[in-house]
């Protein structure tokens, strides 16, 4: 129970039996236990065109009855409201064939991203499971949306990734302009090819090994192990240490790490410049995570504070 005397907010009470005092005291009884609801199924336009029915099944609790008080007027239509927001504005950045083949894994990106809204109000998203319907319309043969750069340039396949990547932007240049040839033949010299080798991610552990501190272990409480791919296809291995005393940074493997996270150089150093964010390398498959999620998440925490 959460009691206002006098207009002031006091400790919460319960539960047992409570006092109040009479025409001084206002009270709001607060559920703790687990609730759920689900959203009905709408309709979501897909990345790549096509037209799916989704709904979603959403267990929650409150954990702070204070702020569930204070914070919100109405929570359960507050929480609803965020997360059929939420649903929709996450699916649509997805392909038709991803929400169908990846239903349980958007089901745990949703639940964060709901959390992140209503964790201000003292609630927190347990579980998050989605409930797709079939196609009201299939996919465009030719989506209109962003260019998203392929893989592999066709005819670059020898070539070094950040090359082919330098290709297709003037690529992508050439198309939006009027055509006045039939072929337009791009020449990529060496040294617009990026260095992204050695001394910068040297550079990158030093400066996380300057911000290592007891705080930040007891905040993070997790070891992470970097296998980082290089443009001329070598793998390195860097690990973050932050489980005891002011934690470790350094090349090679560390025993028993709670998340191993791959990615290239770029985008290892577009995660710590802050032009990538963990979760949007790791939903686009830039980043690859075999362990806890919410754990891998906890490394955004060292990128704020080296940004700092």
């Amino acid at each position: 129970m959460v009691v206002f005397r006098l207009g002031r907010i006091c400790r919460p009470k319960g539960p047992g039996v409570i006092l109040v005092l009479p025409l001084i005291d206002q009270w709001q009884r607060v559920d703790l236990r687990t609730r759920a609801f689900n959203t009905p199924p709408c309709q979501v336009r897909t990345l790549d065109g096509g037209m799916l029915l989704v709904g979603a099944d959403i267990q929650f609790r409150i954990w702070n009855p204070v702020l569930s008080v204070v914070s919100v007027q109405d929570l359960n239509a507050s929480t609803r409201m965020t997360a059929h927001k939420a649903l929709t504005h996450s699916l649509s950045k997805k392909t038709l064939r991803e929400i169908q083949s990846e239903r349980l894994k958007l089901g745990e990106y949703l639940g964060m991203d709901i959390n992140e809204m209503t964790r201000p109000w003292g609630l927190e998203v347990d579980r998050v499971e989605l409930v797709i319907g079939s196609p009201v319309q299939s996919s465009d043969e030719a989506p209109q949306g962003p260019l998203v750069v392929p893989p592999s340039v066709p005819g670059m396949e020898g070539l070094p990734v950040p090359i082919q990547q330098l290709a297709m932007h003037f690529f992508s240049q050439s198309v939006s302009q009027p055509k006045t040839q039939d072929s337009v033949a791009v020449t990529v010299p060496d040294e617009l090819t990026p260095d992204l080798s050695g001394p910068r991610v040297d550079e990158l552990l030093s400066a996380v090994r300057l911000l290592l501190s007891e705080n930040l272990v007891n905040r993070v409480q997790a070891c992470f192990q970097f296998y980082i791919s290089s443009s001329d296809q070598r793998q390195n291995c860097y690990y973050v240490d932050l489980r005891q005393g002011c934690g470790t940074v350094g090349a090679g493997s560390c025993p028993d790490p709670d998340v191993t996270l791959s990615l290239t150089e770029s985008d290892l150093l577009s995660l710590f410049e802050g032009s990538l964010r963990p979760y949007a390398a790791y939903s686009s498959g830039r980043l690859q995570i075999q362990g806890d999620l919410r754990t891998a998440m906890k490394l955004e925490e060292v990128i704020q504070l080296l940004r700092k």
